[in-house]
């Protein structure tokens, strides 16, 4: 039997979540995520190599880290992406590995990745309309991410859900057909408000509306006991799946965050709208170990206020921190 380790941070708050991003690349370029032209590349020796990935996950799982959410950037776009999923849910001591993506190339990999170790899976899609999706993403199309949903459900992951950024003037009006996915399919959809990382001046101060919209749009949603993480829990009437509200800006979570998050370039990221970072890149075991450890302990109480005035102290575009 192991030994089950604990890593308490200065504030209490048990840390055992790891969001590790295997790449800064993507094949959309979402308006509140990236620029239009992309990325600007770096050295792949600058990056971290799968082997550096793995040891940083040991590391991690040593300190009592047991969940492992693999992100990007698009991590599918990743050429070794299953062979990282694979060696990464082999780890003593990672219970679950979950994946987050836009699910545009998921009908050729839900199986792979199922096989490969990964219980759950995480679809960004911010909308069901063919010309909001080719506006938010700047490509496309549409069917290509519901051909994901589709492709994921049929995988047998153990949990599908579908991650809406609630964005005001945008979508706010697809409230309803969203939840009602949910009732078509055996999927939970996520909420998420609108955060200010990258701007592309697309979207002003009354994009930035509270969870608390859902609740009024649907009457009809009743609490559901159990945990969701940092979600507040719904269902409607005779769905299959859940509606999950996570609210950043309106009513942080910083309390209950159990989460820290390695970026692709080797810099683990105590808190996501905080510019602390530690680099990993180049270390031993012994060396990502210690990285681990201090930067749980300088994790912070709270982000702060964020508002569209007050904009997240990050220092990069999500892309470049993993979602």
């Amino acid at each position: 039997m192991r030994k089950v380790l604990n890593m308490v941070d200065s504030f209490g708050r048990t840390i055992s979540y790891l969001r590790l991003s295997v790449t800064e690349r993507c094949n959309l370029r979402c308006r509140y995520c990236m620029p239009e032209e992309g990325i600007c590349k770096k050295r792949r020796a600058d990056m971290l190599t799968e082997d550096e990935m793995i040891l940083a996950v040991k590391a991690a799982a040593s300190l009592g880290f047991h969940k492992l959410r693999i992100t990007g950037g698009e991590p599918l776009v990743k050429k070794n992406i299953l062979s990282i999923c694979d060696r990464a849910a082999a780890v003593e001591g990672i219970d679950e590995v979950c994946l987050t993506t836009n699910g545009t190339l998921l009908p050729r990999l839900s199986k792979p990745l199922r096989q490969a170790g990964v219980r759950r899976v995480n679809i960004s899609l911010d909308t069901l309309d063919e010309n909001r999706y080719a506006y938010i993403t700047r490509r496309g199309p549409l069917s290509a991410a519901l051909a994901g949903i589709e492709s994921a459900i049929g995988a047998g992951f153990e949990r599908v859900k579908v991650n809406t950024v609630l964005i005001g003037g945008f979508n706010d009006s697809e409230i309803g057909s969203l939840a009602e996915l949910t009732v078509r399919y055996p999927i939970d959809v996520r909420f998420i408000e609108l955060m200010p990382m990258y701007d592309s001046g697309d979207f002003k101060e009354n994009a930035m509306i509270p969870c608390e919209t859902v609740l009024d749009r649907l009457p009809g949603l009743e609490p559901v006991d159990g945990s969701g993480g940092v979600a507040k829990l719904y269902r409607l009437p005779g769905a299959q799946g859940d509606i999950g509200l996570i609210s950043p800006l309106s009513r942080h979570f910083c309390g209950e965050c159990s989460r820290i998050r390695l970026t692709a370039d080797g810099y683990l990221k105590p808190c996501l709208h905080s510019p602390a970072e530690f680099g990993i890149k180049g270390l031993d075991f012994a060396g990502m170990v210690g990285q681990f450890q201090r930067a749980v302990m300088e994790k912070p109480a709270c982000h702060g206020g964020l508002s569209a005035q007050k904009r997240s102290g990050a220092g990069r575009d999500m892309n470049r921190i993993g979602g």
